[in-house]
């Protein structure tokens, strides 16, 4: 990766950490109140569901090659048996999340990827990156979280667990993918920055229905 793409990626995220949000952090303390994670489970469901085909057109995209092979690795990472969405399903239920009309910020955070997909494979992948690569992290505090606090069993907190351990790779490969098109780093930073700012705002909606 060239130094220009690394900076770009830096800067569009430096404060856009997402564990840094009062959110995760009230999650990692045990300070949500069970309502609070049994909507954020009832929105976050969008999310997992739009992955999928999300991935299956940034690969139409791409041509064959080593790009277009990490992308569709990810792919059947999030579909084989058990599918990711599958795994989330028991999250889901542990909290008795039912089905709900989607939120302001969930609504926009979709958007914001079938906005970066729109404009073509290096922002796709840029906009994929910039939560892989801070999943694993997210996806271990949650785990943790779940497990010491609010009761979860290994069911509960399967989905998490699987994305502690794999989205390192998904980070990697997305990046590698997106080092190969040699991309203008500034479409790089655009593109991380909008999917960066989607998911803060939908951490910042979840504090306002808190409060």
């Amino acid at each position: 990766m060239t130094t220009q793409l690394e900076t770009a990626l830096e800067v569009a995220l430096a404060d856009r950490q997402l564990l840094s949000h009062p959110f995760y952090r009230r999650w990692e303390a045990g300070e949500l109140r069970r309502d609070e994670l049994t909507q954020y489970a009832e929105q976050y469901r969008y999310f997992e569901a739009m992955l999928p085909a999300f991935l299956v057109t940034l690969s139409a995209q791409l041509p064959d090659g080593s790009a277009r092979d990490f992308v569709l690795a990810n792919l059947s990472d999030e579909v084989s048996p058990p599918s990711h969405l599958s795994l989330f399903e028991q999250f889901a239920r542990f909290f008795g999340a039912a089905d709900t009309t989607i939120s302001p910020a969930m609504s926009h955070l979709v958007d914001s990827y079938a906005k970066v997909s729109e404009q073509g494979p290096a922002s796709s992948l840029a906009g994929l990156w910039a939560y892989e690569s801070q999943g694993a992290r997210i996806a271990d505090s949650k785990a943790e979280g779940l497990d010491r606090y609010y009761g979860a069993q290994s069911d509960a907190i399967a989905f998490w667990t699987a994305h502690g351990s794999i989205e390192e790779d998904h980070a990697k490969w997305t990046l590698d993918a997106l080092s190969s098109l040699e991309p203008d780093p500034s479409e790089v930073e655009l593109a991380a920055r909008l999917i960066g700012d989607a998911w803060w705002s939908f951490l910042d909606e979840r504090e306002l229905l808190a409060a």
